[in-house]
């Protein structure tokens, strides 16, 4: 039976249920599932910082997350609020802000919580994977 299937994660991207949540993207695609949307939300807003370096004997989930989204159209959408208390921001968010520099990771989106709400509507599931 063929799910659409959202994924809610407040793990940041140093933490256990970062990688989990990857890989149960990973899996649901691979069994047929669909996944339209990933928010980040909390420290999971982490996740679309471009400056994360994880150490080389450690998962890159960041980009591990955009490749998964670009071969399989997966939005990335990050929390406002939550990115902004945590240093993540947009160009647009960058100049406004007068500030030197915009990072948000390529392939991620900034947006509310309205976002969250319509991809629960639309989806047969939500699954969270908290920090």
């Amino acid at each position: 039976m063929h799910m659409k299937i959202a994924l809610l994660v407040t793990a940041a991207p140093h933490q256990e249920n970062a990688w989990q949540a990857l890989q149960f993207c990973r899996a649901a695609l691979a069994g047929g599932h669909e996944v339209p949307r990933v928010f980040f939300y909390g420290d999971g807003a982490v996740h679309g910082n471009a400056l994360l370096l994880p150490p080389q004997d450690e998962a890159h989930v960041t980009r591990d997350w955009q490749r998964l989204a670009g071969e399989h159209g997966i939005e990335l959408v990050v929390c406002i609020a939550a990115a902004l208390k945590r240093g993540v921001m947009d160009a647009d968010t960058a100049q406004r802000e007068e500030k030197s520099v915009a990072n948000l990771a390529p392939g991620f989106v900034i947006s509310g919580l309205g976002q969250l709400a319509e991809v629960m509507i639309e989806a047969d599931r939500l699954v969270s994977f908290p920090g």
